[in-house]
């Protein structure tokens, strides 16, 4: 059975004369009574279902279907809504050293990344996923492995959710290269979606890449799914979902084990429900759904 209160609206009563507030009191005992229940479905015609939902948009305030509340990321239906948790990988070990990372495969998990990502395995432990889909550079791979440890499926390694290729940044230190690459550098910190080397724009393609990736999980067969990658993708997969333009890139931050969710409805319209949550960084917390 689904339920809504209906809202009671209680009068307060000042600067009445005696006789007056007499009445008004008497009017509203007579109209007081047990906030009401409305239900929009009975028990005998079974469970609430999603597709029962789906039909029904006045339950939620179209929130559940949210129909052309935002823009179809597959641009074709799907064999049923999704569900799908980010994880950014843990800490590296070019986080730790101030380096710019991209898609190079030296950077790798320090122990304490491994600590992250045992964290978020601990986080998500009642959560049921039909698959993992995992980025193959050695730092989101091994956090994967950890995180994925103890479930039946096999990992499945996407070339689409590879880190922005950075060219001769990558490797670098931070301090390094904006002296000796300043405009690079800077244009990549502040002006992201415009910096480009030989004339390829590497956030630009990141989007391309990030709307291949959602394409390739949303249609795997299944409802619930585990993605872990690095913190441009994420970011990109994020602003694709939502509609974002590359210029909106630096508007999302994720933290090494951040985990952000979403949820798709069968058109493929996305509703961000969480992001970057940490709370399993600092405690035990077990997230439930």
């Amino acid at each position: 059975m689904v339920c809504e209160a209906l809202s009671l609206t209680i009068p307060f009563f000042t600067n009445l004369a005696s006789k007056d507030a007499k009445l008004a009191t008497n009017r509203y005992n007579l109209c007081r009574s047990t906030p009401r229940i409305q239900c929009s479905s009975s028990s005998a015609e079974g469970p609430v279902t999603a597709d029962k939902l789906e039909n029904d948009y006045a339950l939620t305030g179209s929130a559940y279907d949210f129909e052309r509340g935002t823009i179809s990321i597959t641009r074709e239906s799907l064999s049923s809504p999704k569900k799908v948790i980010l994880v950014r990988h843990g800490l590296s070990t070019w986080n730790e050293e101030g380096r710019v990372q991209g898609s190079s495969n030296l950077s790798v998990l320090t122990e304490a990344g491994v600590k992250q990502a045992e964290r978020c395995r601990h986080a998500l432990a009642n959560m049921h996923f039909d698959q993992c889909f995992s980025s193959p550079i050695s730092r989101a791979k091994t956090t994967a492995e950890v995180l994925w440890q103890g479930r039946e499926e096999p990992l499945v390694f996407l070339d689409s959710l590879k880190e922005a290729h950075l060219f001769f940044l990558e490797g670098m230190k931070n301090v390094d290269a904006k002296v000796i690459h300043p405009k690079e550098y800077i244009t990549w910190r502040e002006d992201p979606a415009n910096f480009y080397v030989n004339g390829v724009y590497p956030l630009r393609r990141l989007w391309a890449t990030a709307r291949d990736a959602w394409r390739e999980i949303l249609f795997t067969p299944g409802e619930s799914f585990l993605v872990v990658t690095h913190k441009s993708i994420v970011r990109a997969l994020i602003c694709t979902a939502l509609g974002l333009p590359p210029e909106r890139f630096r508007s999302i931050d994720v933290n090494n084990g951040g985990i952000s969710t979403f949820v798709f409805n069968k058109r493929g319209e996305a509703m961000l429900k969480s992001l970057n949550m940490t709370a399993h960084m600092y405690s035990d917390h077990v997230y439930l759904s």
